[in-house]
This record gives structure tokens, C-alpha cells and sequence, in this order.
């Protein structure tokens, strides 16, 4: 399968990219102009580097390579910063017209990610076809618009579309402020570490199960909105004091009193279509986390 993939450099990206070419894929990945490519990603037969960005594509090289399928995963990730970033409005419509273009050079499947805080949050798991969906921030808005055009634009000209709702990816190469590796980072520096929302409650994936779930989904060329997470919740505490035990510092963990209030406080997805599909998580908590350690020592 010919795969051309957004964001190719990216924590997702990267980690589908590994795999997809493992499998005997090839991925010709867009590059803008100002990123390096991972040093353990050299260009060759199967995996092609092209420079460019959504609104200035290399298209003359994208036609070349033909693909038989469109990934996107490239917006605005940066933490602290995404959530209300201006720059959400301009990855919609810059990722409408980059998807429509990459149609009408004869891609009929075409795969976009989304994102969990898309639903209406409540204590119960996030189903596709039961939860409602009521964006609450500019990011999440953005992306549910971008569904919504693509979805009736994949309609009107019978192209095939997937819209997968990421939840919360974990592991080696993630960014240093993620949940996990901040906990490590200051166990390392034997720093106490006060849990402000220790019962807050998500459904974290494994980096390399995610991108498992993401090439079966375009194996299959799935069509239509998709959960990505596992099904299960982990607690704040639960990870912190997994951490702790593992490095030997489970003292340093503790929980603030009283609590603050989180209101994404469960996060979980319903997984059954996924499933249905023959993917299941090969990572369980502590694999994960033994995993994180291993790349970070």
C-alpha cells in the first residue's frame, strides 16, 4: 500500500510511520521545510520525503507517487498552547483544501484524525453512535468542523473516510510536559510531586498500539468514525505510583488535599468498533511505562 502521511515527524506520525514500513508499506511523509527527519527514518525505496506544507505541497511529487491512501495526522499539538491557538482555524481550512486536492488527484481513501474531547464528557465511556458531540475548545471545534466537510464532501463524490478519535497517547519520543514523562522527569530530579486531579480518569494508549490501530483501519479502509483508545481508565495516582514504584521513589508521590475538580475527570472510550475489527492493545500499563523508562535511559 502506497501511504501518504501528514505530519510524518510528529509523535503519531512517526510511530506509524516505523510500523507501516516494517509491514512492507510505502510512506511518502510531508515534511515543512524548517523540521529535520528522524535520524532513524533515511529516505529509500519505501519511504519518500517530501518537502512542503498543507498550503504549498509538493503536488507534481505527490502525483508521482500516487497514493493509494491519504493519513493525516499534521495540526497543532504544542501543549500549554493547542487547546485555544488561533493556528486551530488555520489547520481546518488549510487541511480541507490539502484533502480535497489530494482527491482529486485520484486518492479514494482518505483517513484524518481527530480528537476525544470532541464529545460531550460525562462518567460513562464515549461511544460513536450514543455520546453527543459538543466541542468545548477552538481545537476540538476545528477538528469537528473538519469531519463534518470532509464527511459531506467523501458523500457528494464517493470517496472512502475515516475519522479516528484519538485519546491519550503515551510512550517513547512523547513530549516531555506529557503526563508520564513530566512524572519521571521529576523522580529523577527525586522532586515530591503533589497530584492536584489524582482520581482524573483517561483512557492513555501505547504509542505503538495506537499506531497498530491506525494501519488497520487503512488496511481495512474503514469508513466512517472510529474510537482510538483501549477501553480502559487509568487514574492520575495509578500511573504516578506505578512510576514510583518502578523507579524505586513511591514516597515522592502524593495526593493533593482537597483534590482539584477536573472536567474532562473521565475520559474513556467505548472501543467496540475498533475491536470488532481484530485490534486489541498489546500494551498493558506496566508494559508501557517499562517501555517510556527503557527509552529514556
Amino acid at each position: 500500500m502506497k501511504i501518504l502521511l501528514t505530519g510524518p515527524t510528529g509523535f503519531v506520525g512517526s510511530a506509524f510511520t516505523r510500523l507501516a514500513l516494517s509491514r512492507g508499506h510505502q510512506v511518502a511523509g510531508l515534511v515543512i521545510p524548517s523540521e529535520s527527519v528522524p535520524a532513524d527514518l533515511p529516505p529509500g525505496k519505501d519511504l519518500l520525503w517530501l518537502r512542503g506544507t498543507l498550503t504549498e505541497a509538493p503536488w507534481a511529487a505527490i502525483e508521482e507517487f500516487a497514493p493509494d491512501v491519504c493519513l493525516h495526522t499534521a495540526w497543532i499539538t504544542t501543549p500549554g498552547i493547542y487547546l485555544e491557538s488561533p493556528e486551530n482555524v488555520k489547520f481546518k481550512n488549510d487541511s480541507l483544501e490539502f484533502l480535497s486536492r489530494v482527491h482529486d488527484l485520484g486518492t479514494n481513501y482518505i483517513f484524518s484524525l481527530g480528537t476525544c474531547v470532541e464529545y460531550h464528557i460525562t462518567n460513562e465511556p464515549l461511544s460513536e453512535d450514543r455520546t453527543p458531540v459538543d466541542p468545548t475548545t477552538t481545537y476540538a471545534r476545528c477538528k469537528n468542523e473538519l469531519r463534518l466537510e470532509m464527511e459531506t464532501k467523501a458523500a457528494a463524490r464517493g470517496f472512502g473516510f475515516c475519522w479516528g478519535r484519538v485519546f491519550y497517547p503515551y510512550g517513547p519520543r512523547e513530549h516531555p510536559s506529557r503526563l508520564c514523562s513530566s512524572i519521571i522527569e521529576k523522580l529523577n530530579r527525586n522532586e515530591k510531586i503533589v497530584l492536584k486531579t489524582p482520581k482524573s480518569t483517561k483512557d492513555y494508549i501505547y504509542i505503538e498500539d495506537l499506531a497498530e490501530a491506525l494501519l488497520t483501519l487503512l488496511d481495512k479502509q474503514y469508513r466512517g468514525t472510529i474510537n482510538l483508545g483501549t477501553g480502559i481508565g487509568l487514574s492520575v495516582v495509578e500511573i504516578a505510583q506505578t512510576l514510583g514504584t518502578m523507579m524505586g521513589k513511591p514516597q515522592l508521590i502524593e495526593e493533593a488535599n482537597p483534590p482539584q475538580i477536573d472536567p474532562l475527570g473521565f475520559v474513556v472510550a467505548d472501543v467496540s468498533r475498533l475491536r470488532g475489527l481484530g485490534w486489541k492493545p498489546a500494551h498493558d500499563l506496566q508494559q508501557g511505562l517499562h517501555a517510556l523508562l527503557a527509552a529514556k535511559s
